[in-house]
């Protein structure tokens, strides 16, 4: 295979990888699943065979990547009409701490043992087996925790706190780099004029020096000047 040829296979499988992602869903790299993992492993190494097996024609190539991505929507569709064949592609969360108790049986079909599971509930902010409720085994992955009422964090709700007076609906990026975002603030309805004025409270004279801004919620400016 010539050095051009390789080129040429390399453009057009990057190419026909990244159309046929975008076809298939964002679903398959966010929600690692079983079928998911499957398809994005078997996608992959058609497109490498695409591009670096010389045996392969591009045509046959394109062809296996077309009818895999066309079995993966398929079967994405019917994943989303018919519970027992989404059952059967994807499992069911596992719960493996209930009313405060591990679920040894639910350990073993997950298989995890203790070190794993702690591990888990660690990136849950749950330090302690103790603290935790309930907590199931997602079909991606991951674990959802549910923490006892004396742990879980006090919202506004609990403390009597009033919520704040939302200006914006969004924390909004306004200034980038010394550059201001034109299409946020035509977005928000903000004025160049209202922005150098809070720049100029915050004590900011030339926006080139401006890193970052932001307008929070409640119509506050945050700002970080580059050094």
């Amino acid at each position: 295979m010539s050095t051009v040829e390789l080129i040429l296979r390399l453009l057009l499988a990057f190419t026909t990888l990244l159309l046929l992602t975008r076809l298939m869903g964002r679903k398959e790299i966010s929600q690692m699943t079983f079928f998911n993992f499957v398809s994005a492993i078997s996608v992959g190494t058609i497109g490498a065979s695409l591009a670096i097996d010389s045996t392969l024609s591009v045509r046959n190539g394109i062809i296996a990547l077309l009818g895999w991505s066309v079995f993966t929507v398929l079967l994405g569709y019917l994943d989303l009409k018919s519970k027992p064949i989404r059952e059967v592609m994807n499992g069911q969360p596992i719960i493996l701490i209930k009313d405060g108790k591990i679920e040894k049986n639910a350990l073993k079909k997950a298989r995890l043992d203790l070190d794993a599971l702690r591990v888990l509930l660690r990136k849950k902010n749950a330090f302690a087996v103790a603290e935790v409720d309930m907590a199931v085994f997602e079909i991606d992955g991951t674990v959802s925790v549910l923490k006892y009422q004396q742990n879980r964090t006090a919202t506004k709700r609990d403390t009597g706190t009033p919520p704040i007076r939302k200006v914006y609906p969004a924390p909004t990026t306004l200034i980038a780099d010394g550059r201001k975002i034109e299409h946020n603030l035509k977005e928000l309805g903000i004025t160049e004029q209202w922005l150098d004025a809070r720049l100029a409270d915050s004590g900011v004279q030339d926006i080139k020096n401006v890193y970052y801004a932001e307008v929070q919620e409640d119509g506050k400016l945050h700002v970080d000047c580059s050094e």
